[in-house]
């Protein structure tokens, strides 16, 4: 494939409800949305960036400054044969791996509509639909996110997450736990603890979580082997988790039992492929997590997630959980067995509404 333009798209989408994280409160969601042109196809793409760099020192502006100098004219007119070699095309850019993964994505969507394949088709996924939970942020207290969790529940979510930091974790989560005592539920701490502070979070080993997520610090590996010995339940690396090799050394050293696997945060499909493999390879279970995806991205994470060692749910929950109204005219529905159908369509499998995609446009740029 020759890339001949880019088109690149500014998107801030209003959130149906406030997201609390330990990082921060969000009402809006910023994100770059990417057209990308060969002589006879449009692949999509999304870069999960945000507005603030409260998850990832990636924002919208730091992306859109990449990819204006550097992603893009790195690749124009240049001939690919398979998505996996943009990784070797852009090695000379450190990190901005959210960049690359938004590229890399419109990538796929092209070769799978080439070849007249399905992403999930293109990765030898197993599964037509997809077991997914839901994730909810900090609530104003624990009765409060009693009651969000019900209304989650109602809908036919089968797996719940809540977000924690410190002073908001123990008592949220056995607030829980006693009204739900056999919900599938795990917490995510995004980083807001350190070793020391971390053992408050002892009680949740008499809770029968699946897993708790990242406690410690986003690029730290040996403190979490040190803290995860000290626990039964299973920790599960997020932020920590860039690369295969990340994953590798996480594994080797005890630092987690399961990694939660987002193709933006690694530097795409092709690394989170990469991740997957090794997991399986070493019986570790995986799952996709989610980054308040518009349409293109979730339906990149369903076909992800289609693979045979994402045995967890997801963070892949259905259209309405998040927007109003979405860029794609295609809607991802929750399933009564709280799973979400994989897209069968060539490529992503999704087409734009671009009455929406104007609507949400903050800026817009084209380079060719």
């Amino acid at each position: 494939m020759k890339i001949i333009k880019v088109n690149l798209y500014h998107l801030r989408m209003k959130l149906r409800s406030q997201f609390e994280t330990s990082f921060g409160r969000s009402h809006m969601r910023d994100s770059i949305f990417l057209e990308v042109f060969t002589d006879s196809l449009v692949g999509y793409g999304e870069c999960v960036t945000d507005w603030e760099p409260g998850y990832s020192y990636e924002t919208v502006t730091t992306a859109w400054h990449i990819y204006r100098e550097f992603i893009i004219p790195a690749i124009l007119n240049q001939e690919l044969i398979e998505p996996k070699e943009l990784s070797q095309k852009l090695n000379f850019i450190r990190g901005h791996l959210m960049a690359k993964a938004g590229l890399e994505m419109a990538l796929w969507d092209i070769q799978g509509k080439k070849e007249g394949r399905s992403l999930s088709q293109l990765f030898n996924g197993n599964r037509k639909k997809v077991e997914v939970g839901v994730s909810i942020g900090i609530q104003d207290n624990p009765q409060e996110l009693v009651r969000v969790v019900n209304e989650y529940l109602e809908q036919g979510y089968r797996r719940v997450k809540i977000k924690i930091k410190p002073g908001r974790d123990v008592e949220e989560t056995r607030a829980i736990r006693s009204e739900y005592p056999h919900l599938r539920l795990q917490v995510d701490a995004n980083s807001a603890y350190t070793l020391e502070t971390a053992m408050a979070l002892l009680p949740l080993d008499e809770m029968d979580l699946l897993l708790i997520e990242q406690p410690l610090a986003e690029d730290d590996l040996w403190d979490h082997s040190k803290l995860q010995a000290q626990f039964k339940t299973p920790f599960c690396l997020d932020e920590s988790i860039i690369s295969p090799r990340h994953a590798r050394q996480a594994l080797e050293i005890g630092s987690c039992r399961i990694i939660n696997i987002k193709a933006g945060r690694v530097g795409g499909l092709s690394q989170a492929i990469a991740i997957h493999d090794l997991c399986l390879e070493k019986n570790v279970p995986v799952w996709c997590g989610g980054m308040l995806e518009t349409g293109v991205g979730r339906a990149s994470n369903l076909a992800l997630a289609s693979l045979p060692g994402f045995v967890l749910p997801g963070d892949i929950s259905a259209t309405d959980r998040y927007y109003f109204e979405d860029i794609t005219k295609e809607k991802f529905y929750l399933n009564p067995d709280s799973t979400i159908d994989v897209p069968q369509k060539p490529g992503l499998g999704v087409t734009i509404d671009h009455k929406v995609l104007k609507r949400v446009t903050q800026a817009k740029l084209t380079i060719q």
